[in-house]
């Protein structure tokens, strides 16, 4: 009867150190299978339309470089350099047409710790756009319409004229006719993809390559 007890004794102590190994087994396996598995941010861009509505490039700094000087860390999906740019989406992001002065200021503000700071925004179905290019917390070139021109401002760069991009002065788009203006305005957001390529990176780029590349990248 004792020897009985005894094997039963090491029966379930043998099992519960087979479950006991099995366990770790499994927590080592969804530990390297999150260490292959996408971030949030990759997961995002991959399953989002493949060029973001907003997005932002930086230049030639790291991921967490960038990540920190962004309020509200956790409202942006930040890809790897890719070509010497890192891209930035995400709810996080201003859209002018709401408050083009909020937009100017969060602007400016990154780009003072981040130095060249690129941004685009383009609604096909509103056709509401912008584009901006920031040096330091200065703005070298920028222009948004919502509906009319809501910021123009800088000289007009080689790249926009090469793409034959309409950019209104204030108050020249309410006096040129509504259809008119809403052709020209759909025009500029079929062209900024190649206006960002021109400039930086396309963001495209992020799903047709895979890629990442040091390196620079020329932009007038």
């Amino acid at each position: 009867m004792t020897l009985m007890l005894l094997m039963a004794h090491f029966l379930a102590l043998g099992v519960a150190v087979l479950v006991f190994l099995w366990m770790i087994f499994l927590q080592r396996r969804n530990r390297a299978a999150a260490r292959l598995r996408p971030s949030v941010g990759e997961v995002l861009l991959s399953r989002t339309a493949i060029r973001p509505a907003t997005w932002l490039a930086v230049r030639s700094l790291e991921s967490a470089t960038v990540r920190a000087a962004l309020p509200g860390r956790d409202d942006y999906f930040i890809s790897p350099r890719v070509n010497g740019w890192v891209i930035v989406t995400g709810p996080g992001l201003p859209d002018p047409g709401d408050d083009v002065d909020a937009c100017f200021l969060f602007l400016t503000a990154v780009s003072r710790q981040l130095g060249h700071v690129q941004f685009f925004h383009m609604e096909k179905f509103s056709s509401h756009h912008a584009w901006a290019r920031m040096d330091e917390g200065c703005v070298t070139r920028a222009y948004a319409w919502a509906g009319e021109t809501i910021w123009n401002q800088g000289e007009t760069t080689q790249a926009e004229k090469r793409l034959a991009m309409k950019c209104f002065q204030y108050g020249e788009d309410a006096d040129t006719g509504f259809q008119t203006t809403k052709e020209h305005a759909a025009a500029n957001v079929e062209k900024i993809p190649r206006l960002a390529g021109r400039w930086s990176l396309d963001p495209e780029i992020l799903h047709r390559t895979g890629g990442i590349t040091d390196g620079s990248s020329r932009f007038n």
